[in-house]
């Protein structure tokens, strides 16, 4: 997520070449101190201009995927579902069955890594190149499993060697400023696009790092993303030429990108914004239970609109652009935490999803089952419908399916 609350906090040889194909708290200091300056500018009435000729006719050229995150392996040291390293069928048959053709998998590398991290808690450097087998299997089930569905399926990296938009300070070197960090972030995307080779690009994305930090100096510049990201793109493709690739927009997947405008590969936007709302209460970045009761239109202390329909408009507008460019775009993550009132998200969810479908701009809930979810999401304040041994929030549900 990634803002998904997190309850807890993968012998040295090379992959294998043939494969089926072949033939909920950590904290989130980025993304706070981009809530911190996304405050600040809320109450001083500051809006993101409009894109140059935003329409609604925006010609998006990626479909426009709709589904949902499943976190199956989003947390290699989580001991519950988000570190499990495989999906449910059962989740993929509903979301078929409701009407979907997307999932996005947030994954974490060390997963596959095999070291004695499970003991210790860390990685060396050395270690990263090591890989476990058996729990790459789990990423092939989970894809050969969206085909079976017919669900196109991302593949992210959440934790990826250098970076993560969680406790980025556990990776035993950094993305931006290490060559090693470099060299193993472009060593698992070519594991992978060998891996799945074979499978068809309409079938599967590759979606190379969930939410790239806001730049600054001494950490990253944009030109540091671009560079790797770039040299990342041209991996893949000197493998698997024809493999959809989706880049995060920095700024924790707010800022379009560009600087990878002329590799054509794809953007995903996050649309969690304001944070006074999708984050109210959620214990990573409303830590101290600071965020006033929101509503929609989002309105300040002295009761002035500070985010409405017209400012969501804005801040999209920069995206609708980008497609219109010939960029792909889709939005990777969107959604609530589960303590906003009911009606609040429920109104300021359906302008968001009103202005993505107005850009053609697809969407992946965060998540499918747990607190932004459609099933189990934990609220107080609705009534549930009984689902299969589950809770389904059913309005939700219908919400999405309008989109």
């Amino acid at each position: 997520m990634s803002y998904l609350e997190q309850t807890d906090p993968g012998e040295p040889r090379r992959p294998r070449q043939a494969t089926p194909w072949s033939k909920e708290v950590h904290p989130r200091r980025e993304f706070l101190r981009r809530i911190g300056l996304g405050v600040a500018a809320l109450a001083a009435g500051a809006t993101e201009p409009a894109g140059a000729g935003d329409s609604a006719a925006a010609r998006n050229p990626l479909p426009r995927w709709r589904g949902f995150n499943l976190i199956n392996f989003f947390q290699a040291l989580s001991r519950g579902e988000s570190g499990s390293g495989r999906i449910r069928e059962e989740d993929l048959k509903w979301i078929r069955d409701w009407g979907f053709d997307f999932v996005r998998l947030p994954m974490d590398y060390w997963m596959w890594i095999d070291s004695d991290w499970r003991r210790t808690r860390r990685l060396r450097p050395e270690d990263v190149f090591r890989i476990k087998e058996s729990a790459l299997e789990g990423v092939d089930d989970a894809v050969e499993k969206c085909r079976r569905y017919g669900l196109h399926c991302s593949l992210n990296f959440h934790r990826a060697p250098g970076y993560c938009i969680n406790n980025p300070q556990r990776e035993p070197f950094v993305l931006w400023k290490d060559k090693a960090a470099q060299d193993a972030f472009i060593y698992h995307w070519e594991l992978f696009a060998k891996r799945y080779r074979g499978v068809p690009s309409k079938a599967l994305s590759f979606n190379l790092l969930n939410e790239a930090p806001t730049p600054r100096p001494g950490y990253m510049s944009e030109e540091d993303y671009v560079r790797i990201m770039n040299r990342a793109i041209q991996a893949i493709r000197k493998i698997s030429p024809e493999r959809i690739i989706l880049v995060d927009g920095l700024n924790v997947g707010t800022k379009v990108v560009e600087g990878l405008v002329p590799t054509k590969a794809a953007q995903s936007v996050h649309a969690y914004w304001p944070a006074q709302i999708s984050h109210y209460r959620a214990p990573w970045v409303d830590r101290r239970g600071t965020f006033p009761k929101p509503s929609w239109p989002l309105r300040d202390k002295r009761g002035r609109i500070i985010a409405d329909r017209a400012a969501l408009e804005r801040r999209y507008a920069p995206w609708g652009a980008l497609a219109r460019r010939g960029v792909g775009v889709h939005c990777g993550e969107c959604g609530c935490y589960n303590k906003t009132p009911y009606p609040v998200f429920i109104a300021w969810f359906r302008d968001v999803m009103e202005v993505l479908k107005e850009r053609q701009i697809g969407y992946a809930l965060w998540n499918f089952r747990g607190s932004f979810g459609v099933l189990d999401s934990g609220r107080t304040d609705i009534a549930y419908e009984d689902w299969r041994g589950h809770k389904l929030d059913r309005r939700l549900l219908k919400l999405l399916q309008e989109f």
